[in-house]
C-alpha cells in the first residue's frame, strides 16, 4: 500500500497555471516558505495514507460497533477507496477553478471533519457516507503533495522532497495498523477517527501562511466534463454496489443486484463513448491505445488489486479466523511496510543499471510468491508463520511501482502527463476496490464449498466421529457440564464450530491463491511493455 501510494501521486504533474505561483524558489535553494508548505503536504498525504489502512486491524471491532456482520466489513474499506477513485481525476480540474490553495486547505479541513464525523455513526450506511467523504476530500492531498515537489523545489533539492514524500508514503501504511490497534484495543475503535485532526490542523495553518490566494475562475466550470463526471460516479458506485451486496443477495437472483447491475453497465459504457468522443473530457481513454501505458495501466490494475485485497484480506483472517485482537493484527501487519522504508529509496539507483521492466516484474514475482506461501495455511498458521510472507511481499512491493510508473508513464509526452496520472490512478484504485469486494466474496464461497465437503465426512454412522464427540463430551462433563445429555450437545456444537473454523482456513488458503495467480497477470502484462528510454527510468525512479 506504500508504494502504491508513492506510484498514485507520483505521475501528477499540474497543467501550466494549476500549481501554487506565489512560493518562489531560486535556480538551486528553495526558500524556508516553500519547505514549510512542502512539509505541510507531506503531513497531508502521510494521514490520507494512513487512514486507508488504520481501519483494517479493527475491522471486527467496527463491525460490532455499528451493529453490522463480518460480511459487511470490506465497505468500510472500498467506501473510502471510491471517495479516491472520484476526486482523483478531478483534483486538477478543481484545482484549476477554485485555486491550488483553496483545495488543498478546503479538502484538508473536510478531511479531518468527516474523520472525526466517522467515529460518531452507529449503523453500516452511515458508516459508509462518511467514509466516502472521507475518501473523496482526502483523496487529492496525495497527488498534491507531490505537485509542490515538482512545481516549487528546484532541481538539486527536489531528491530531498521526493525522499520527503516517500518516506510519508511508506511510513504511514507502516505503522496504520498498529496506531489502529493500540487505539482500538485501550481507547476503544472511535479513537483512531481522531488522530487526523491535530496533524491537520497543523497541516492548514501552515499552508494558510505559504499558499497565495488566487482568483477563483468560475468560467473553467462551463468548461467541466459533467456528463462524464456524472456517469463515472453513478457508474463505479453501482459497480460496487453490485460487487459488495451480490454475495449475500444471491448475485443475479435478487432483481435489486441485477437492476444495480444494468445502472452501472449503462453509465459505464456511457462514460467511455462519452470520454471518446467529447472535445474536453474528464479522462483522455485514447492514451490508452499506447501501448506500454496501456499494459502498463493493466498491470497496475492488478496489482491494486493484489494491494487493496491484500490489505483486507489479512487483517480478515487474524481476525476471524486465529480471534486476534486489534493490537495484535497491527503487529503482524508492521512487517509489511517497514523493510519499504530502507529498500525503497534504494530502487532508483537500482533503475539506473537495469531495465525497469525486469525490476516491476521480479517485484511482482516476489509478491505473488508470498501469497502462494499463505495458500497451505492450517488451523496453526497465524502471526508468527506470516513473519516471512510478509517481509516477502514488502521487498516485492518496494521493486515494483517506481519502476512500473516509469515504464507505463515514461513514454506518454509532457503534455498528456496530467491527462496520464488521471487514468492511472482511477484505474490503479478501481482495481483495489474491485478487488477488496471481489475477494471478500470469494473467502465466502469457498468457506461454504469447503463446511460442505468437511461436513458430508462428518457423519455420525462414522466411528470416529462418535468417538470424537465421546471426547469432547467427558471433556464437557470434567469441566463444569453435570448433564451428559447438555455436554454431548455442546460437543456436537464444538466439532461444528470446528468444522467451519477448518473451512474458514481453507477458504482464506483458495483467496491467496487467486491473489498470486492475479499478480502473474500483472507481471505478464509489463513484460508487454515496450522498453523504457533511459530518461524516463531515471525519472520514473525519483
Amino acid at each position: 500500500m506504500s508504494s502504491l501510494a508513492l506510484s498514485t501521486a507520483m505521475p501528477a504533474p499540474r497543467a501550466a497555471g494549476s500549481a501554487p505561483q506565489n512560493l518562489a524558489v531560486s535556480s538551486d535553494r528553495a526558500s524556508v516558505t516553500v519547505w514549510i508548505a512542502v512539509f505541510a503536504a507531506m503531513i497531508g498525504a502521510f494521514m490520507a495514507i494512513l487512514n486507508i489502512q488504520i481501519t483494517n486491524a479493527s475491522l471486527l471491532n467496527i463491525e460490532g460497533g455499528i451493529g453490522t456482520g463480518v460480511d459487511n466489513g470490506s465497505w468500510i474499506s472500498t467506501s473510502y477507496l471510491i471517495g479516491e477513485i472520484v476526486v482523483i481525476p478531478l483534483t486538477d480540474y478543481l484545482s484549476r477553478v477554485f485555486s491550488f490553495r483553496r483545495i488543498m486547505i478546503g479538502h484538508a479541513a473536510l478531511f479531518a471533519v468527516f474523520s472525526v464525523a466517522c467515529a460518531f455513526t452507529h449503523d453500516l450506511p452511515s458508516m459508509i457516507a462518511m467514509r466516502g467523504l472521507q475518501g473523496y476530500f482526502g483523496g487529492v492531498l496525495i497527488p498534491m503533495a507531490f505537485t509542490l515537489v515538482l512545481t516549487k523545489l528546484p532541481k538539486p533539492q527536489q531528491p530531498i522532497g521526493l525522499a520527503m514524500f516517500a518516506l510519508a508514503v511508506t511510513f504511514a501504511p507502516a505503522i496504520g495498523p498498529t496506531i489502529g490497534g493500540y487505539l482500538t484495543e485501550n481507547y476503544g475503535w472511535q479513537t483512531i477517527f481522531f488522530v487526523n485532526v491535530v496533524p491537520t490542523a497543523a497541516m492548514v495553518t501552515m499552508l494558510y501562511f505559504t499558499l497565495e490566494r488566487q482568483p477563483v475562475q468560475l468560467g473553467l466550470l462551463k468548461e467541466g466534463d459533467w456528463f462524464g463526471i456524472a456517469t463515472m460516479a453513478i457508474g463505479l458506485s453501482s459497480l460496487q454496489a453490485v460487487l459488495e451486496e451480490g454475495n449475500k443477495d444471491d448475485w443475479f437472483g435478487s432483481p435489486f443486484i441485477v437492476k444495480l447491475a444494468v445502472v452501472a453497465a449503462v453509465s459505464l459504457t456511457l462514460f467511455v463513448w462519452n470520454e471518446l468522443v467529447v472535445e474536453k473530457p474528464l479522462l483522455r481513454l485514447r492514451l490508452l491505445a499506447q501501448r506500454s501505458f496501456g499494459m502498463g495501466t493493466l498491470s497496475a490494475v492488478f496489482l491494486g488489486f493484489a494491494l487493496f485485497g491484500s490489505i483486507y484480506l489479512l487483517p480478515a483472517y487474524l481476525g476471524q479466523v486465529q480471534r486476534y485482537n486489534s493490537e495484535q493484527i497491527g503487529a503482524v501487519l508492521a512487517w509489511t511496510g517497514l523493510p519499504q522504508l530502507i529498500l525503497i529509496p534504494l530502487v532508483p539507483k537500482l533503475m539506473q543499471r537495469i531495465d525497469a521492466r525486469y525490476i516491476a516484474a521480479a517485484g511482482i514475482g516476489l509478491f505473488a510468491a508470498s501469497a502462494f506461501m499463505n495458500t497451505t495455511m492450517s488451523l496453526d498458521y497465524s502471526g508468527d508463520q506470516f513473519f516471512i510472507p510478509n517481509i516477502v511481499r514488502a521487498i516485492g512491493q518496494a521493486l515494483t511501482l517506481a519502476p512500473l510508473s516509469a515504464v507505463s508513464l515514461g513514454s506518454v509526452a509532457p503534455q498528456d502527463a496530467p491527462a496520464a496520472s488521471g487514468i492511472s490512478n482511477m484505474m490503479r484504485n478501481l482495481g483495489g476496490a474491485i478487488g477488496t469486494a471481489v475477494l471478500a466474496t470469494i473467502v465466502t464461497k469457498r468457506e461454504q464449498f469447503h463446511s460442505n465437503i468437511i461436513g458430508q465426512s462428518v457423519d455420525l454412522g462414522r466411528e470416529e466421529v462418535r468417538s470424537r464427540i465421546a471426547q469432547v463430551t467427558d471433556y464437557f462433563l470434567a469441566h463444569g457440564v453435570s448433564d451428559p445429555a447438555a455436554a454431548q450437545h455442546q460437543a456436537i456444537i464444538a466439532l461444528g464450530n470446528t468444522v467451519k473454523r477448518q473451512a474458514l482456513v481453507l477458504g482464506f488458503s483458495d483467496t491467496f491463491a487467486v491473489l498470486g495467480v492475479v499478480l502473474i497477470l500483472a507481471g505478464i502484462a509489463i513484460l508487454l511493455t515496450k522498453k523504457p528510454a533511459s530518461a524516463a527510468g531515471g525519472s520514473g525512479a525519483h
